[in-house]
C-alpha cells in the first residue's frame, strides 16, 4: 500500500530501493511490516516480553484474572508510568499505518473526482484526517466519559487526587492520543507537505503533544479527558465546514451557512465550557489535594490558551466580512454600468405607449421606412 505522488511530479515506476521515492511511495508497506514483527514477537515466547512492554499497557495497581471462584475477576486499572512511552512509539507506527489507508482509499478518490489544486488538495489533506481523527476522539472519549461517571458526578474530576486510577479503554485513548501527535512528525515528509506549512503544523502538534503529556504526567487524566473531548467536538465542526468550503468552492449554498453558524456557536460555547470546567477544578476542587503553584500554573495555561483560541477566531472572522464587503462592493458597480441601456428602451415604449393605437402603428411604418432608406 504506497501513497500515490503528488499531482504535477513524474516520478519513475520502479524507483531505486531504499530511495527517497521508494520510502515515500512504500511507507505504508514498511511501517505495517515492523508492526507484524511486534505482533509475532508477541507469540514467540523469548520474544514475548519485550514485544509485550510495546503492545500491552503496564502500571496496572488493581485487578484480578478470572479463576474458578470469579470467573468474571476483576477488571484492571492503571496509572502512568515510563513504560507507556513504548506504547507510545508503537501505536505511532499503527496511526502512520492508518493514515495511509484514510489517504489512498477515501482522500485520494475525493480530490480525482473534484479536480482540486495544489494549495486545496494539501487543505483537503489535513481537514480529512483530522476530521476522522477528532470523530474518533470524541466517540472514544466521550464513551470514557459516561462509563466513568464523570458527566454525572462531576467532583470525581478532583476528590482522591493524585489516586485516579485509570481503566483500560481510558489509558489506551491517552496512549493513542499522544501517538496521532508524534506521528504527524513524520507524515510530513511522508506526505510531501510544502515546506512552507512544516513550521505551522509541527507547532500544532507539539502543542497539542505538551497538553497531552502535561495533563497525563500531572495526573490530571480525568478533567484532561473532558477538555480534549469538548476541543474535539470544536475541532470536527470546524474542519467539516473548512472541508465543505473546499468541495464546494466558490459556490454559496444553504448547507454552508448552516456550518458557518454551527461552528461559531459551537466554538464559543467550548471555550465558555473548558474555562468554567477549569476554573471548577483547580481553582475550586483540588484546593486541598493539589499543590498551589501547579494549580495556578495549570489553570493559567488552559485560560491563556482559550483566549488565544478565540482571538485567532474573531480575527478570522472580521477578515471573512472585510472580504465579503468588498465583494458587495463590486458587484453593484457592474448593475450601474448596464443600467442605462436598459433605460432607453423603456422610454421608446413608454412613449409608444401613451398614444392611441393608430398613431402607434403609423409611428411604427414611419420607423420602418426610415430603416429602408438608410439601408438603400
Amino acid at each position: 500500500m504506497g501513497v500515490k505522488p503528488a499531482i504535477g511530479r513524474k516520478t519513475n515506476k520502479n524507483p531505486p530501493f531504499f530511495s527517497h521515492e521508494f520510502v515515500i511511495q512504500n511507507h505504508a508497506d514498511i511501517v505495517s511490516c515492523v508492526v507484524m514483527v511486534f505482533l509475532v514477537g508477541l507469540m514467540v515466547q523469548s520474544t514475548s516480553p519485550v514485544a509485550s512492554l510495546f503492545i500491552s499497557l503496564h502500571h496496572n495497581v488493581t485487578g484480578v484474572e478470572p479463576t474458578r471462584e470469579s470467573p468474571k475477576g476483576e477488571p484492571y486499572s492503571y496509572e502512568a508510568g515510563w513504560k507507556d512511552a513504548c506504547a507510545v512509539f508503537f501505536y505511532s507506527l499503527v496511526c502512520i499505518v492508518m493514515h495511509a489507508i484514510i489517504q489512498e482509499y477515501f482522500l485520494d478518490k475525493i480530490s480525482k473526482k473534484f479536480h482540486l489544486s495544489k494549495s486545496r488538495l494539501s487543505s483537503l489533506n489535513e481537514s480529512g484526517q483530522l476530521v476522522v481523527f477528532q470523530l474518533v476522539t470524541l466517540v472514544w472519549g466521550g464513551d470514557a466519559i459516561l462509563r466513568e461517571g464523570f458527566i454525572f458526578n462531576i467532583s470525581q474530576l478532583w476528590d482522591g487526587y493524585p489516586n485516579h486510577p485509570m481503566s483500560f479503554l481510558l489509558k489506551l485513548w491517552w496512549v493513542v492520543q499522544a501517538a496521532y501527535w508524534i506521528h504527524t512528525i513524520p507524515e510530513l515528509y511522508f506526505q510531501r507537505v510544502k515546506k512552507d506549512e512544516w513550521s505551522g503544523r509541527i507547532t500544532h502538534a507539539a502543542v497539542a503533544f505538551a497538553f497531552v503529556g502535561l495533563a497525563y504526567g500531572f495526573k490530571f487524566q480525568r478533567v484532561g479527558v473532558c477538555l480534549i473531548v469538548l476541543h474535539a467536538l470544536a475541532e470536527f465542526v470546524a474542519h467539516s465546514y473548512r472541508l465543505n468550503s473546499i468541495l464546494r468552492g466558490e459556490r454559496e449554498d444553504y448547507l454552508d451557512k448552516l456550518l458557518g453558524v454551527l461552528n461559531g456557536v459551537v466554538f464559543v460555547a467550548v471555550r465558555l465550557c473548558s474555562l468554567v470546567l477549569g476554573v471548577l477544578t483547580f481553582y475550586f476542587g483540588a484546593a486541598g489535594a493539589a499543590p498551589l503553584l501547579l494549580r495556578v500554573g495549570a489553570l493559567c495555561l488552559l485560560v491563556s490558551f482559550q483566549v488565544y483560541l478565540m482571538f485567532n477566531f474573531i480575527s478570522e472572522a472580521i477578515k471573512q466580512r472585510q472580504e465579503a464587503r468588498q465583494l458587495a462592493q463590486s458587484r453593484p458597480k457592474k448593475e450601474k454600468k448596464e443600467k442605462p441601456r436598459k433605460e432607453k428602451v423603456k422610454k421608446v415604449q413608454t412613449e409608444d405607449s401613451d398614444l392611441p393605437e393608430v398613431d402607434q402603428n403609423t409611428n411604427k411604418t414611419l420607423r420602418q421606412r426610415q430603416a429602408t432608406v438608410k439601408t438603400k
